[in-house]
């Protein structure tokens, strides 16, 4: 499992966590498992490790692992999606907690797993979904979408240049028939961009399909409200470590990290001021060194930063 999943900035990130190991800690996107087994191991017997996801696979494939390769038990899996966090929490009788980190984006499985239809370099159905219980498919915004919304929705999410083009000539080619493939897909982005965008490094579909992705499941809304739920079930020394892998991401981190640990003055009174409740942990984004980028390409575009209730 390992070969196929390395997690992300992991030393960092537990560091991160400066975990106690008593304490309870939430891995919001439990993937397979990484950065979870990595909490486990700096726990004792008095401490619980969650771990929450709503990928069937990628939480079996997590129980599997741990079963087999952990002599660990204080931990818990949970099938939902993180932006329930207060509901899950309540459920488990648990009022605060120490720690959280968010690990974002797709998984290295769920790109290699032809079928799920998240690469662009594969030739599958157009799906994206993390849930599969859930109906919302890129084959149905692809071929059901307005010109208008996918226009939107690739200009906002995918911060595609070409957006107007690309929606266009999928709305035509649609009309002939229904767009059922990834690389079907591909071909009509590459259609849609002048010469010079193709000879650029990078796939040129590679912003419409993150554009897609975060449309099919809604990315954007619920990582800004497990991020400030998180933040209210925090303990007062808890931290929460998330490490994003595209601006869009990032940037909603940063703003809520930035809001929280800001001295709050009054528009009355400039001098009647109230100290934060959150401080952050490292002002400057904590990216993979050369060695990790070495072992691991896809985690060029990481980046994380962390945050610690203060009081």
């Amino acid at each position: 499992m390992f070969e196929k999943h390395i997690p992300v900035l992991l030393k960092e990130a537990i560091n991160g966590l400066n975990i106690k190991q008593n304490g309870i800690y939430v891995d919001m996107t439990l993937g397979r498992a990484g950065h979870f087994f990595e909490i486990l191991t700096h726990l004792n017997n008095t401490g619980l490790a969650i771990g929450i996801d709503q990928d069937e696979e990628a939480i079996n494939d997590s129980l599997n692992f741990l079963k087999n390769n952990s002599k660990y038990n204080n931990y818990k899996i949970v099938k939902d999606n993180f932006s329930n966090i207060k509901e899950i929490v309540q459920s488990l009788n648990i009022r605060k907690i120490d720690g959280f980190i968010f690990d974002l984006g797709v998984s290295s499985p769920q790109f290699d797993e032809t079928e799920r239809g998240f690469s662009y370099r594969n030739n599958a159905v157009l799906d994206m979904r993390m849930n599969q219980d859930n109906t919302l498919t890129a084959n149905y915004i692809v071929n059901n979408y307005s010109l208008n919304d996918l226009t939107k929705i690739f200009k906002e999410y995918g911060e595609e240049k070409y957006s107007y083009n690309i929606a266009k000539n999928i709305v035509k080619e649609r009309s002939k028939k229904r767009i059922e493939t990834t690389l079907e897909l591909v071909e009509i982005i590459k259609n849609s961009l002048p010469k010079k965008e193709l000879e650029k490094k990078g796939h040129p579909a590679k912003q419409v399909f993150q554009a897609l992705r975060i449309e099919v499941n809604d990315e954007l809304n619920v990582l800004k409200k497990a991020l400030t739920d998180s933040l209210d079930l925090l303990k007062i020394g808890g931290r929460i470590c998330a490490i994003t892998f595209q601006s869009l991401e990032d940037k909603i981190v940063k703003d809520i990290f930035n809001s929280k640990a800001k001295i709050i003055r009054s528009r009355r009174n400039l001098f009647d001021e109230k100290e934060p409740d959150f401080k952050l942990v490292n002002t400057k984004v904590i990216v993979p060194n050369e060695k990790e980028l070495e072992k691991n390409p896809r985690s060029k575009s990481a980046k994380l930063r962390i945050i610690e209730r203060i009081k």
